[in-house]
């Protein structure tokens, strides 16, 4: 999606939104080099320096990262995001034991409050997380990296359906705050035989969710985190 070119005043706050919302769209990843100072300012149709102030207010707010010599990166797709990353780093058993806590009591939210449609899309998301990961296990070496890839998304994709599912804004916008520290804890924790072990299906909750089980949602959340945990 092309930046829309800028409304005159407020043209700092107008740069610093649209670049805001072309990072939580995705449409720059997580990793992503932005484009240089001189296009941006092109494509939105102001001056150079109210692009740089606009950049270096996300930078600030833990959205972008500028690397002198190198360019500007995204670091996180929301200021809550950047600032989780700051308070707890990419440490995996802190992110891990932030999951349990989210997760578990998600799950018995989600046990509660799910609708019809939303077990319809937890099971749409976990057919298309199985066969993520049915592909990893038996990716050829060359495109082995890419299919892990694609396991981890969809792996990540499905715990925050979960999330979502406990209808409660604040914690879905807590997730999303640390879905970056989510994914790279999935790909950490992913098995080396993807798919050989049964702990890695996740059916047991979309079960649960469905029944209205609440304990036992809670139990299928929380007992494979644990197990994480006790491996970190």
């Amino acid at each position: 999606m092309p930046l829309v070119t800028a409304r005159r005043g407020g043209l700092v706050e107008q740069v610093i939104e649209q670049l805001r919302a072309t990072i939580r769209d995705g449409e720059w990843a997580v990793g992503a080099k932005i484009p240089p100072e001189a296009e941006l300012a092109t494509s939105l149709d102001v001056g150079r320096n109210t692009v740089r102030e606009a950049v270096r207010a996300l930078a600030h707010g833990g959205l972008l990262e500028v690397r002198q010599g190198d360019g500007t990166f995204v670091r996180a797709t929301s200021e809550l995001s950047g600032a989780l990353r700051k308070l707890c780093g990419d440490e995996l058993r802190e992110v891990l034991e932030v999951r349990r806590i989210l997760e578990v009591d998600a799950a018995r939210l989600a046990a509660v409050r799910r609708t019809d449609d939303d077990v319809v899309d937890l099971r749409a998301a976990m057919v298309v997380r199985d066969a993520a990961l049915h592909d990893a296990a038996t990716a050829e070496p060359g495109a082995n990296q890419a299919a892990v890839a694609d396991a981890v998304r969809t792996d990540t994709d499905f715990h925050a359906l979960v999330v979502r599912c406990a209808h409660n804004a604040l914690l879905s916008e807590l997730y999303r705050g640390v879905a970056e520290a989510v994914a790279g804890s999935v790909a950490a924790t992913m098995p080396p035989e993807i798919g050989t072990e049964k702990e890695v299906s996740h059916s047991g909750i979309v079960e649960a969710i469905e029944a209205r089980d609440v304990e036992r949602a809670a139990r299928e959340a929380g007992e494979f985190l644990t197990r994480l945990i006790d491996r970190a």
